[in-house]
């Protein structure tokens, strides 16, 4: 198991890829489920500085990676406000482009890209998202 804390800030979001990224690959990861923990950990990143905290330089960001013979858990805890993934609306996907609503994509493509995902709250112990990766010949 590795564990590191990154700064709440965009520039902390190269140091938490390569973090992930050598974790993926000591885990035994392909090239493709590699590049999905490394898109699927920078939104999340990305969604607990600008959401949960509201800016940068506000909170950290707890990264664990566990690796076990079916692949790689990452696990991202932050103190920020609560995030309740059910509120949040299917994105629309046959309007044209032009027609759609900016943003809304982030969790849609963190659980078509991760093959499990989980998010709890609780006012004492903060926020934290749980996403597994399986290797493919683990599935």
């Amino acid at each position: 198991m590795f564990k590191e804390t990154f700064p709440g800030r965009y520039e902390s979001l190269a140091k938490i890829a390569k973090f992930v990224t050598q974790a993926a690959v000591q885990a035994g990861l392909n090239e493709t489920a590699i590049f999905a923990v490394q898109m699927s950990v920078d939104e999340a990143c990305s969604n607990i500085i600008e959401h949960a905290y509201g800016g940068e330089n506000i909170g950290d960001i707890d990264c664990t990676c566990k690796i076990d013979s079916q692949g790689l858990t990452v696990i991202l805890h932050d103190w920020g406000a609560p995030f309740d993934p059910e509120k949040v609306p299917e994105p629309d996907l046959t309007s044209p482009l032009e027609k759609r609503k900016e943003g809304g994509l982030g969790l849609f493509f963190i659980r078509k890209l991760m093959d499990e995902v989980h998010f709890e709250f609780s006012a004492e112990k903060g926020n934290t998202l749980t996403m597994v990766k399986r290797k493919e010949d683990a599935r």
